[in-house]
């Protein structure tokens, strides 16, 4: 096996810790946390923890001293990752663009990459994920402004942690090193299969602007491209607001 596993009973965030760690870290380390205090999701959102039956784990990826392009589009890989998994429980998944992960509209997992360099050294990721696996209704219905689901709620039973864990890791694993060397093209057909957004009229929220428009397509590098009017925008970053 590849990979190495650290499972911590606590942590503030699994990405805070490898990324603290990143060098003494070997490369394809795996860290689970029992309980994550601090999780975060993109653009500094809080990830809400519902408990420890559900799972907090972070990739360190360590493939080259340099930064690639196609290392931005490891959290599409994972959402794709993920997806599969998911299905294996009989679920049907969306993605909502660039990583959201979606059951019938409901958000069930974040995803964030985090990226560490020591001046233009590339030293590693830390690729971070939090999916909803076990978790009260009353307490998913506590959370603000979201539509949000865990996998227990779909398939109406628990769900065994470490099985999940494990299916994700090698499922990931599987694949990662064509992944890196074909970039976006070679997940881009999976994507589009399971892309909520398309054809749909949507505003996305770019840094301190907004833009508004029809998604027409996710092109070879996994950036949105947007029409707004007959002009064509093509976003590289971004969070789909409705």
């Amino acid at each position: 096996m590849r990979e190495q596993i650290i499972i911590l009973d606590e942590v503030d965030s699994t990405n805070i810790y490898a990324k603290s760690r990143m060098t003494e870290l070997a490369d394809c380390t795996v860290i689970r946390a029992k309980r994550q205090t601090a999780g975060r999701g993109r653009l500094n959102r809080k990830w809400v923890d519902l408990g420890n039956g559900n799972l907090f784990m972070s990739f360190v990826l360590k493939p080259s001293d340099t930064f690639c392009e196609v290392y931005s589009n490891l959290t599409q890989y994972l959402s794709v990752v993920l997806c599969k998994v998911l299905e294996e429980y009989g679920i049907k998944t969306q993605i909502k663009w660039p990583n959201d992960v979606l059951i019938d509209g409901k958000k069930i997992a974040g995803i964030l990459s985090e990226t560490v360099m020591q001046g233009s050294f590339f030293k590693g990721l830390a690729l971070g994920i939090g999916v909803n696996l076990n978790a009260a209704q009353k307490d998913v219905e506590l959370i603000p402004d979201k539509a949000v689901t865990a996998l227990n709620l779909e398939i109406n039973k628990q769900v065994d942690i470490d099985e999940f864990f494990n299916k994700l890791v090698n499922k990931f694993f599987e694949n990662y090193d064509e992944f890196l060397s074909k970039g976006f093209e070679f997940i881009k057909s999976e994507y589009i299969s399971r892309a909520s957004f398309l054809d749909n009229e949507i505003c996305v929220q770019v840094l301190n602007d907004t833009k508004h428009g029809v998604a027409k397509s996710v092109n070879d590098f996994g950036e949105l491209v947007l029409d707004d009017n007959g002009k064509e925008f093509v976003l590289t970053i971004g969070d789909i607001l409705c």
